[in-house]
């Protein structure tokens, strides 16, 4: 029997069908289902396939494409490293480093306690306060490798 997650995703699916160019919803549809999900699985897209009759091929070069869809879980926290020309010149190799250091993985990766998830950001448009990270959406500016830190450690307070 299908999950709950499923069967909104199923339903949400179905609002499109009836539309003319069904198929053209392929990307509102892969939103939703990383809503639901958090990630989208082979699982995931291959029920959207079957779904809306679109070739498994097509999604994947849809997900793969554009970089806000996750292909693997992320983290409770998301943290994005900002590599812009303001951060960069003010130390941002040397944060996302001290961050790669305190939790134990590469950019792109996800902390084994699946809290934290690290990933580069070209801008996060917080420029005045560089160098900055944002987690979850929330930023964290004026920062040095020993900063960083602190407010890492906050975070992993906060989710135990």
């Amino acid at each position: 029997m299908a999950d709950e997650k499923q069967q909104e995703l199923k339903k949400y699916i179905a609002e499109y069908s009836q539309k003319e160019h069904s198929s053209s919803y392929l990307i509102a549809v892969l939103h939703k289902a990383q809503e639901l999900y958090g990630y989208l699985s082979k699982k995931t897209m291959e029920f959207i396939s079957e779904e809306m009759n679109v070739p498994t091929s097509a999604i994947w070069g849809v997900a793969t494409f554009y970089h806000y869809f996750n292909l693997t879980p992320r983290g409770t926290y998301t943290i994005s490293a900002c590599l812009g020309t303001a951060c960069y010149v003010k130390g941002a190799k040397e944060i996302v480093e001290a961050i790669q250091e305190e939790l134990g993985i590469k950019t792109g990766e996800t902390t084994k306690d699946g809290m934290f998830t690290l990933q580069e950001a070209r801008c996060l448009g917080a420029c005045g306060l560089a160098p900055v990270i944002m987690i979850n959406g929330k930023i964290h500016g004026d920062l040095t490798p020993k900063k960083v830190v602190e407010v890492i450690r906050s975070y992993a307070k906060e989710g135990k």
